[in-house]
């Protein structure tokens, strides 16, 4: 299966890079490129892209602007880049619905590896960059409170609608452990695993497993 990736990014020597490392692949397709957020959202629009690849500051419309736009109307899953300053920009993006965080310097096969893991539906990536974030957004003097999740979803009431099952697939999303992981550690199908994450996604009102990860170091649990 082809995925099919859309580029933002307004630096048009580093957008020339991403998109020559992306086609090096096989089986990714660079849908299109755009060098602000307002053209982003309006291409992933038109093109429907698996997954945006998208700058966090950009022109016209920033990243976490245009993250939000997307995600809001299930266009694409988003996969952020970021010089990781832990600004508000970066806890934007991740309220925003960001499925995924990398670093602008990460390497050519760390970038394939990443949107092909945001493409199967898994946002944990690049395992120090979450660390650090969720080391951040958890310390509670240091994420802004627009970036934090709601007082509801933080809520340790909040986890009673889920089943004793989903509550350990959360557990391991703390953990940062893939779905393939978790079917092995829980011992159950990889498509089940991925069931349970949707369903808990939903009931706790998190748009991603990063936001998840971070609601689990935030109770404790």
């Amino acid at each position: 299966m082809t995925i099919r990736v859309l580029v933002a990014e307004d630096q048009s020597a580093v957008r020339a890079g991403l998109v020559l490392i992306l086609r090096s692949a096989p089986d990714i397709e660079v849908a299109g490129e755009a060098a602000d957020g307002e053209e982003a959202v309006a291409l992933a629009r038109e093109l429907r892209p698996d997954l945006v690849l998208m700058d966090i500051q950009m022109p016209r419309l920033d990243g976490v602007s245009a993250t939000r736009a997307v995600v809001a109307e299930g266009l694409a899953d988003v996969l952020v880049l970021t010089t990781f300053d832990l600004d508000e920009y970066v806890f934007g993006a991740l309220r925003a619905g960001a499925a995924g965080f990398l670093l602008k310097n990460a390497e050519a096969g760390e970038l394939l590896t990443a949107v092909r893991t945001v493409a199967r539906g898994e946002g944990l990536i690049a395992p120090a960059v979450t660390r650090r974030l969720i080391a951040e957004f958890a310390a509670p003097a240091s994420a802004p409170a627009s970036a934090r999740p709601s007082r509801a979803a933080a809520d340790p009431e909040t986890l009673s609608g889920l089943t004793r099952r989903e509550r350990q697939v959360l557990s391991c999303l703390g953990e940062g452990l893939s779905n393939a992981q978790i079917a092995v550690r829980l011992t159950m199908a990889e498509a089940t695993v991925k069931t349970h994450v949707s369903r808990l996604l939903g009931k706790l009102g998190l748009r991603s497993r990063v936001q998840a990860a971070v609601l689990v170091q935030e109770l404790g649990i």
